[in-house]
């Protein structure tokens, strides 16, 4: 009975969804997983060329956290579950869903006959192995809290690798010294092989969207030994990235293509009909959609250029696709550099920038104001959960802006220092960080400069805390709303603004700690609270998907938590 509640809390989840996600967000009419029809028998030239936007950081899925690395590694991995096209978990490698005892805290996954794509058998221990990787302080997993739900988990990593010398500056910890202590919580981690196509995991409390959780890409398996051969760049290489999911490595050629192929190992193989795809990394906007016109492309998944969004839904409605989503644009603010240490001056920016304007001259595509991080669609204990929330400040509040402004030694903008902003080079974000620059400027009398990077050194400022105002975006993981809201714990990985508040982290384990619904969702609801007046960052609006994809491409899916599965997709 207990895994029967479980598993139909998630379904249940993943319907609401569904359904709220079109209404609540007010997105043009798209179906969440389109009907793709019958499938004709595979045909010769079965490639579909797909741009995602940028060179992938790595193809790593235990540490990875962009959405163009997740992209590629849907293809490639498989975790025990799977998503299927409107979002619901559905075995992957697990052979059927999991048992689940003790009062939802334990999970008992059967493995199916799977193989790697070297002829290895897929067991119990891979995952294991894989899973204390991801939470090993020295891997500096940035997601390793997704698996902060087992047992023991937040322990593992929390392991300090630094301490205080005696003169108080930090230094090294001994190897020996740290090594014997991730032994000892890895040893004790709720996760184990109880044979080889059998694995038990221990959760620290009831988790009914666990099953979910389980097919993100930060709990897929890797191979040890290839790993192992070559740490540093293993996922690079066609002869080490060995991998389970439908497609493997071809190539990777950087700033230019990654090129899978069908993997004739993976245990479905049968029903995977493309023998090739690849991954487009172009940039520029312009470029993606005059190649997608021209035939050269199939799919823009990222790159659909914004100021072309009035003339395409004109002349391709069968091909822009404009699909709900579940995901906050928002900007960081590095809390630990001033002025940025001051909440009045983050809060004077937050409300001195029209959303509107934006959504309706730069975006263009049905996206909605965020005047909360937390976006649409998620449920609530009664309800949905954003519904329930309300906002918690007003758009374009320039008066109340002011005078924040005003209030923190700053009248009119008088002393305050020249900020930057830090975006990753996409036309979209050039054009939303220049109409903020200029609204900053107008409403506040504050000088903003623009600082462009591409994707992998955006990324590393951003961990490092090199910046003043960083350009995010996130999108949900799994259907519930602790997927937003566990992002801002004291050093989570994804946290990024250098922001702590004890109140907001108890509220977090609160919710972690319970079953119960009503408790664990007013948890979040008061944790999100906290998070907004501090306001470490800056919400901006609540994101739709933006696609160009060709009618001779069918079977693709791309559930709300999920990147473009290509799993069962052919060219007709």
């Amino acid at each position: 009975m207990r895994r029967v509640l479980a598993l139909l809390l998630v379904t249940v989840m993943g319907a609401l969804v569904g359904c709220s996600g079109q209404k609540d967000t007010k997105t043009p009419e798209a179906p969440a997983a389109p009907s793709q029809g019958e499938k004709p028998a595979a045909k010769k030239d079965q490639i579909v060329r797909i741009n995602i936007g940028t060179d992938p950081e790595t193809l790593d899925p235990g540490v990875s956290t962009g959405i163009p690395e997740a992209n590629v590694e849907l293809n490639l991995f498989e975790g025990l579950m799977r998503l299927d096209k409107d979002g619901r978990p559905i075995p992957g490698m697990a052979a059927a869903p999991p048992e689940v005892k003790d009062n939802g805290t334990t999970y008992i996954f059967k493995l199916r006959d799977a193989k790697w794509s070297n002829g290895d058998p897929v067991t119990a221990e891979d995952f294991v192995w894989s899973w204390k990787r991801a939470l090993d302080p020295y891997t500096a997993s940035e997601y390793a809290y997704q698996l902060w739900y087992i047992k023991g988990g937040e322990a593992l990593s929390s392991v300090k690798l630094k301490t205080k010398g005696a003169d108080g500056k930090e230094v090294d910890r001994p190897e020996a010294e740290v090594k014997a202590e991730i032994k000892k919580l890895s040893d004790a981690l709720g996760v184990k092989a109880l044979d080889a196509k059998t694995l038990e995991v221990k959760l620290e409390a009831p988790t009914p969207y666990f099953p979910a959780v389980a097919a993100f890409h930060t709990l897929f398996p890797v191979h040890r030994k290839s790993l192992e051969s070559n740490p540093k760049d293993w996922f690079r290489k066609p002869e080490t990235m060995v991998t389970n999911g439908a497609f493997k490595l071809q190539s990777w050629t950087p700033k230019d293509k990654v090129i899978l192929v069908k993997n004739p190992d993976y245990y479905d193989a049968a029903k995977v009909k493309l023998d090739k795809i690849e991954y487009y990394l172009i940039e520029q906007e312009s470029t993606a959609t005059t190649m997608f016109e021209s035939g050269q492309l199939d799919i823009v998944e990222s790159g659909v250029s914004t100021t072309e969004l009035d003339r395409l839904k004109k002349e391709k409605p069968n091909e822009l696709k404009i699909l709900p989503d579940l995901g906050t644009y928002y900007y960081r603010f590095n809390v630990t550099k001033p002025p940025m240490n001051d909440v009045k001056v983050r809060k004077a920016l937050t409300m001195a920038i029209d959303r509107k304007a934006i959504v309706e001259n730069i975006t263009k595509a049905g996206q909605v104001p965020a005047m909360a991080f937390v976006p649409s669609g998620l449920p609530d204990a009664s309800g949905e959960f954003r519904k329930n929330g309300g906002d918690f400040f007003k758009d374009n509040d320039v008066a109340a802006a002011k005078q924040l402004l005003a209030d923190a030694g700053f009248p009119d903008g008088k002393g305050f220092p020249k900020l930057s902003i830090l975006y990753n080079t996409n036309e979209a974000h050039k054009r939303i960080a220049e109409a903020i620059q200029e609204m900053w400027k107008k409403n506040l009398g504050i000088e903003v400069e623009l600082v462009n990077q591409e994707w992998a050194v955006y990324l590393a400022n951003q961990s490092s805390l090199n910046y003043m105002v960083s350009r995010a975006g996130w999108l949900g993981d799994y259907v519930d709303p602790m997927t937003f809201v566990d992002m801002f714990v004291t050093a989570g990985g994804n946290n990024q603004t250098g922001w702590s508040n004890k109140t907001y982290d108890d509220l977090v384990k609160q919710a972690k700690s319970t079953g119960d619904q009503t408790v664990r969702m007013k948890a979040m609801h008061d944790a999100e609270k906290v998070l907004m007046d501090e306001m470490p960052i800056m919400p901006i609006y609540f994101y739709v998907r933006v696609r160009l994809i060709s009618p001779k491409v069918k079977g693709w899916s791309e559930p709300l938590t999920s990147g473009m599965n290509l799993r069962e997709a052919y060219v007709e």
